[in-house]
């Protein structure tokens, strides 16, 4: 079923590098999930990614026109140093969104060079391969201060007034040596509290100013750092759920890499 309306906010777990293009069975699942996920709303006329794999002292938004591919990966095959994903930038809106964090008292700016990290390129070959809609990408802050990333959200709730795909791209569960242990799909309770807590977070009958501040402290939720030694792939959940100011809709809740992991969706 197509939902109308404007601006949308999703928040997905990106997969291990490239993996989920390789047929790598572990990643199936998602890749079927993102495949699909465009058939549930209107397509976007600018997509908008904050990834877990660009940190800077700023937020800091690509100003290219035509971005290069940054290969942010090792270890691969040497196809995965050859993927291309063409889609043309949008310096207009990276312009206006600096304004937005203006507006707000967030110094933020513009990198012209680097280009688009696996973050974006991954999950959007498999969700619009033609690379037709312009994309844009959103750094985190090296701080990983969960107060200065809802901030970001919520200097970037004016998008929703347009028809632009806001994706937090990161991953529910990222602890690596738990991803290197795991054999077959065992059991973790651990990884299952956690991300129950985000799906009550995120989704349940909460106020919007408690659900802010639970992802404040993240820390404080069942198994908080076992899931997240290093929080960059939990903070862009943080920009979406301040920027939507509203609950979510859980949609995606599976297996990848051997591991649980979630992913949620908002409508304007």
């Amino acid at each position: 079923m197509t939902v109308t309306g404007r601006g949308r906010i999703i928040y997905f777990s990106h997969g291990g590098g490239p993996l989920p293009i390789l047929g790598d069975a572990s990643h199936n699942a998602m890749v079927k999930f993102m495949k699909q996920l465009p058939d549930n709303f209107n397509r976007p006329e600018a997509i908008l990614v904050i990834s877990a794999h660009w940190e800077e002292q700023l937020p800091t938004l690509l100003g290219s026109a035509t971005p290069k591919m940054l290969y942010d990966y090792y270890g691969f095959p040497e196809e995965t140093y050859h993927i291309d994903y063409p889609a043309p930038g949008n310096p207009p809106l990276a312009d206006k969104i600096v304004k937005l964090f203006a507006r707000q008292n967030i110094q933020s700016r513009i990198d012209s060079e680097r280009g688009f990290d696996h973050g974006l390129y991954i999950p959007l070959l498999l969700m619009y391969p033609a690379a037709e809609i312009p994309a844009l990408q959103l750094s985190l802050r090296k701080s990983l201060d969960p107060a200065e990333h809802l901030a970001m959200g919520y200097a970037l709730r004016e998008l929703l007034q347009e028809n632009i795909l806001v994706i937090g791209s990161g991953f529910s569960f990222h602890n690596l040596s738990a991803f290197f242990r795991q054999v077959g799909n065992t059991a973790d309770p651990a990884n299952d509290a956690f991300q129950d807590w985000l799906i009550e977070t995120c989704t349940g009958p909460l106020p919007q100013r408690e659900r802010e501040q639970r992802l404040l402290h993240w820390q404080q939720a069942p198994s908080a750092r076992y899931c997240h030694p290093r929080e960059e792939h939990l903070l862009p959940l943080h920009v979406c759920l301040a920027a939507a100011n509203s609950p979510a809709e859980k949609i995606f809740d599976d297996r990848i890499a051997g591991k649980r992991a979630v992913a949620f969706q908002w409508n304007s």
